[in-house]
Formats: C-alpha cells, sequence, structure tokens
C-alpha cells in the first residue's frame, strides 16, 4: 500500500515510518528538512521536501497516495495552527486527487473524550498551560470531521516512551475507569497503522490508553 505521513520528522511520525516499512508498505515522508530522515534509509523510503502550509508542497505530495497518516505537531511551540491548516490543505489535496482514506492522529481529550481526562489533564495541561495547542486539535479534528473522507481518528493519551507492546485499550467510552492516560508512541504508530485497510474505526474517533 502507498502511504504519506505528514509530520514524518517528529516522535509518532518515526514510528510510523520504521513500521510501515517493516510491514512492507511504501511510504513517502513529508517534512521540511530531510537532513532529520538522513538515518533512515530503506528502498521503499521517499522524502519528499515541503511544508504543510503550502498548498501546492502538499498537493503534488499527495498525488499517487492511497492512504494518508498524519501525525502533525508543534514542537516546542505552545501557539501552533500547523495541525488545523496542515490538516486542511491536506484534505483539499486528497479531495483533488481522489484520495479517500485518512487517518488523524489527535489527543485524547477532544471532543466527546474530555471525560477520559483527570483533572491535572482537563484543567491544568489543556485548560491552561497548552489550550491553544489543545484548541488546535479541536479545530483539525472537525475539518477531519467535515472532510466527507474515509477518516479515522485517533486519540492517544498523554506519550511515554518504550517499545511496541501491541497490548493497549483502544475504543473505550467517555466514561471508561482505571485509564493510565499514558501510552508509548510506538503503540500509537501501531494502532494508526492497523487501520489501513480495516474500517472497524472509520468515521470513529477511537480513544487509546494503557
Amino acid at each position: 500500500m502507498k502511504v504519506i505521513v505528514f509530520g514524518s520528522t517528529g516522535t509518532i511520525g518515526r514510528h510510523l515510518i520504521a513500521q510501515a516499512l517493516e510491514q512492507g508498505h511504501e511510504v513517502s515522508a513529508f517534512c521540511r528538512d530531510a537532513t532529520k530522515l538522513a538515518d533512515v534509509t530503506h528502498p521503499k523510503l521517499a522524502t519528499i521536501v515541503g511544508d504543510v502550509f503550502n498548498p501546492e508542497d502538499v498537493n503534488k505530495a499527495i498525488q499517487g497516495q492511497e492512504v494518508v497518516c498524519v501525525a502533525l505537531g508543534s514542537g516546542n511551540k505552545r501557539k501552533s495552527t500547523v495541525r488545523s491548516q496542515g490538516t486542511q490543505h491536506i484534505i483539499e489535496a486528497m479531495k483533488a486527487h481522489g484520495v479517500k482514506r485518512l487517518i488523524c492522529q489527535s489527543t485524547l481529550g477532544t471532543g466527546d473524550s474530555n471525560g477520559n481526562l483527570n483533572f491535572f489533564w482537563k484543567y491544568i495541561m489543556f485548560g491552561w498551560f497548552l489550550k491553544q495547542i489543545f484548541l488546535d486539535h479541536e479545530l483539525q479534528e472537525q475539518y477531519v470531521r467535515n472532510s466527507g473522507l474515509d477518516w479515522t481518528i485517533v486519540r492517544p493519551a498523554a506519550f511515554r516512551d518504550g517499545e511496541k507492546t501491541g497490548t493497549y485499550r483502544h475504543g473505550f467510552g467517555a466514561n471508561a475507569q482505571q485509564l493510565t492516560l499514558k501510552i508509548a508512541r510506538a503503540d500509537v504508530a501501531d494502532f494508526m497503522l492497523k487501520q489501513l485497510g480495516n474500517d472497524s474505526y472509520l468515521h470513529q474517533s477511537p480513544g487509546l490508553s494503557y
């Protein structure tokens, strides 16, 4: 399958690339700085240099792809619109080229998953410290839900380091109990890639946590 990863140099993106290549997919890594992927070489990997804020760059990259994985991040910036604006450009390009499958990484706490958060995440982190990032995730999800594409929004809990386990909770309700509110980045990538060719969560927004 031909898969393009946006946010490919981020911590989730790099896991997506590695695991997708292990599974035999043809992977395109969209990034602003190709040197950040200089350590990743594979005959089925193509690096596409571009800016997600530039619709023309995104449009060229989407052509010929089958699945789009979005794992955009804001770096160290607490105020950024890269997720919402970048995803909007991706959606427009997908429609232009007839690419339907979109798997987008958001965050646990958005929309109807807000009830999954504890006091710290709900009121201190997303309610104050990371408020602008959280609002950008909310807008990103709105664009995805209204896209008319075959989308799945993945809502992971707080990231931590660790190996892929393949064992985690997903698709739980807003009142789910005993969530650790943590998930390894490698397992986030694992779950996202499991959506390739799987319609179980089509037009749904499953949460992800241990």
